[in-house]
């Protein structure tokens, strides 16, 4: 049985709970409620962790075809989650290519979805403090696109403000769709999630 280590990236603590910089969060939230199963703080973890498996009846499915899947949300901030992902790798004994970062992602519209392999971290905090406590870049990303701040608002101001009340519910249904994405690129494999949710 494979075991994968689904890291949403978000900043900890209710300041930050409801920001677009926190999708990755929001992401694996879903996927827990879906396998009604909680997440909890283990010592020493830096994270809060959801354990549990997926089948293609989907998450907190049983069977032969379950695969391990373990949530991870970092309690450092961002630009210190590699450090939890790392801790989390070692404990789980999951290797870098059978991790997927779901995060927030300025270059694609709200809306869009882009799955990938590998690449650079496009000056976000979290992926490159992944990259560097990983020592490679080769994990699976989910890319969850909230568009380009409006006017000249700085970039660090606009994802770290609140989502507006007329959106949350549309964000609510793309962390839904977020969170098939990564069923589906755990049940089958990359090129049919991005054939199915790239956009």
């Amino acid at each position: 049985m494979t075991t994968w280590l689904v890291v949403g990236l978000g900043n900890p603590g209710p300041t930050y709970a409801s920001t677009r910089h926190n999708v990755g969060f929001m992401v694996a939230d879903e996927l827990a409620a879906r396998a009604r199963a909680p997440f909890t703080a283990p010592r020493g973890m830096r994270a809060d962790v959801c354990e549990t498996r997926l089948t293609a009846a989907g998450m907190g499915g049983v069977g032969a075809d379950a695969e391990r899947v373990v949530l991870l949300k970092p309690r450092t901030f961002m630009n210190a989650s590699g450090a939890a992902v790392a801790k989390a790798c070692a404990f789980f004994k999951i290797e870098p290519a059978q991790v997927i970062a779901i995060h927030d992602e300025l270059d694609l519209d709200f809306g869009q979805l882009r799955l990938k392999s590998g690449g650079g971290d496009n000056g976000h905090n979290g992926l490159r403090s992944m990259r560097s406590s990983l020592g490679t870049g080769d994990f699976f990303r989910v890319r969850f696109g909230i568009g380009r701040p409006p006017g000249r608002q700085d970039p660090a101001d606009y994802v770290l403000s609140p989502i507006p009340s007329a959106l949350r519910a549309d964000y609510a249904v793309e962390a839904s769709r977020a969170a098939d994405a990564v069923e589906c690129l755990i049940n089958h494999d990359l090129a049919t999630a991005q054939n199915r949710f790239n956009s």
